[in-house]
């Protein structure tokens, strides 16, 4: 099999994560195995040109003590076979090794300098782009001198040898005369390759094997030495360039079509998406899930969530009780007896026509949160113990998914007289405070356990005229979230406390409107949780398929 299989079978892969980056890949680790194109007899042998090189270069041994050994040894045990006239050679073998330095502060003189100053931040070029052309800095030959540095000339091959960039796989190739910072790390060609063979060379080899240290790890020249590589003659190696250079621009282009076709159907997914929100009343969504394009879940959750608080997901009833008697109500109701023993709320404020970010159909309204709930108020501050089960402490970790596994939450100690404070409830909903969960919501539906809730979640206990299920479909919408944000601006840690949620504006609809649109909303959250599973099946599908090519590419490698 042959690498053109990979890219006969691209329109089944897709779908696979990183399909073309796989691609490049395969093109490298068949470029530096001999495995691109064919060997001509005519070529000088690699092994002959080590020898004339290394002849050649008496002056520079003392520069690279490995070129002392070059000659017959060239026998090692490896994991594949070599081409006719390719032969192994150590890497320390192929160049010499470029150092960097300090970038010289005290003598930054011209920024338009005549050499460059390459910085691992220079490395960060656009597209497939691997040529230094430019650097943020560069220095004069007086200010070279006065630090006894060097220039790398026109052809070294350099990448980041200290830090997380290790692993980024840049390798660089310069065109211009280059200094190199200390972080940076290098090999000049001498003879035995084509610079832009060496580039292909060094981008085959996965430098994070070779790092040593944890904090900040490194690799260093020693580790590289002697790492093992096949060595083409160089007439080969030119050819080698050009067809990979020819394999590149292929993938480029099956990248660049893949990026279109992408761009497309998002512009058809939002389309779609803006004519459901703007559809003056509720109607048939079936085209959200069409086959010609696929809105991804998470904007399709987030579109009918919106849809939902709007009121374009369900029909009005014109014999529903209208929002406003169903405020009445509630309001009623907080001023019964059994609401006299909750905390006394502050006034709510009126609402303003800037707070509202949209219209509601006629029997909705716009209220505050803190209207439509008996109490908003945090937890419990205890430690967890695993050892007590008599009072459960639901915490912020004990929330995965919108549900708990109630038997794996720890315990904690409480007095007797504090658990009806904190006793969490049905129909009780839980918000994380702080941290990188903020806004989170989870909304009690069993309690099997006696079980309080922690100090970093606050508890919103509505009112019992108002369906939970629809004020915890509110606090999951981008509405919510929008207020959330911006409630939460300014400080060093996003968190949210009580006074920013009872200040929060919700559209409220009638009761039994409310439970139709929680209705539908399960029935399409259905339908999303389906088509997602679908979706992964089907990038399932095409990793598994591309993993078998590669495999059985790789084994011809």
């Amino acid at each position: 099999m042959k690498i053109q299989t990979f890219f006969d079978k691209f329109d089944l892969l897709t779908e696979a994560p990183n399909a073309v980056q796989k691609m490049r890949e395969l093109v490298i680790a068949f470029a530096v195995r001999g495995k691109l194109v064919e060997q001509c007899s005519d070529d000088e042998m690699a092994d002959a040109l080590v020898r004339r090189v290394a002849a050649s270069l008496p002056k520079r041994q003392s520069e690279n003590p490995f070129l002392s050994e070059i000659g017959p040894y060239i026998t090692a045990e490896t994991a594949y076979e070599l081409p006719i006239g390719w032969t192994w050679l150590p890497l320390g073998h192929v160049g010499i090794w470029a150092t960097g330095c300090g970038f010289p502060k005290q003598y930054r003189g011209d920024a338009k300098g005549e050499f460059l100053f390459c910085k691992v931040s220079d490395m960060n070029l656009p597209g497939n782009e691997v040529e230094i052309r430019t650097t943020a800095n560069a220095i004069d030959r007086e200010v070279m001198k006065k630090i006894r540095s060097r220039a790398n000339p026109i052809g070294t091959v350099i990448f980041p040898k200290i830090g997380g960039a290790i692993a980024t796989n840049k390798r660089r190739l310069v065109v211009k005369p280059t200094i190199i910072d200390n972080n940076c790390s290098g090999i000049q060609p001498i003879g035995l390759t084509d610079s832009k063979w060496l580039l292909i060379l060094m981008q085959s080899i996965d430098l994070k094997k070779y790092q040593t240290g944890t904090s900040v790890p490194a690799v260093s020249q020693s580790a590289l030495d002697p790492i093992r590589i096949g060595l083409p003659p160089l007439s080969e190696q030119k050819r080698i360039v050009a067809k990979v250079d020819e394999l590149m621009a292929l993938c480029n282009r099956l990248e660049t079509q893949l990026q279109e076709r992408d761009m497309r159907h998002a512009a058809l997914a939002r389309a779609a998406l803006t004519r459901f929100a703007d559809a003056p009343t509720p109607g048939n969504i079936g085209f959200l899930f069409h086959d010609v394009f696929t809105i991804e879940p998470a904007d399709l959750r987030k579109a009918i969530l919106t849809l939902a608080i709007q009121g374009k997901l369900v029909p009005q009833e014109p014999n529903d009780e209208p929002a406003e008697l169903l405020l009445q109500k509630i309001a009623d109701e907080k001023q019964q007896p059994a609401a006299g023993k909750l905390p006394k709320q502050d006034p709510v404020a009126p609402i303003t026509a800037g707070e509202i970010p949209f219209d509601v159909p006629p029997g909705w309204q716009w209220t505050r949160l803190s209207s439509i709930t008996r109490r908003i108020h945090y937890g419990f501050t205890a430690s967890a113990s695993s050892e007590i089960k008599s009072v459960r402490l639901l915490r912020i970790t004990d929330i995965q998914n919108n549900s708990v596994n109630w038997p794996t939450v720890p315990g904690c100690e409480i007095s007797e007289q504090a658990i009806p404070q904190y006793r969490l409830e049905k129909g009780d909903i839980l918000i994380a405070r702080t941290g990188g969960t903020v806004g989170k919501t989870y909304l009690v539906r069993d309690a099997p356990v006696v079980a309080v809730f922690a100090s970093y979640l606050i508890r919103i206990q509505g009112v019992f005229q108002f369906f939970d299920q629809y004020l915890k479909l509110f606090l999951e919408s981008p509405t919510y979230w929008a207020q959330l944000e911006e409630g939460t601006r300014g400080g060093a840690q996003p968190n949210v406390n009580g006074q920013t949620l009872g200040r929060m504006v919700v559209p409220i609809p009638p009761l039994a409107e409310q439970r139709r649109i929680v209705a539908k909303v399960d029935q399409l959250m259905t339908l999303v949780d389906r088509l997602e599973a679908q979706l992964a099946a089907s990038r399932a599908a095409a990793t598994n398929l591309m993993n078998a090519v590669v495999a059985e590419l790789t084994s011809e490698v």
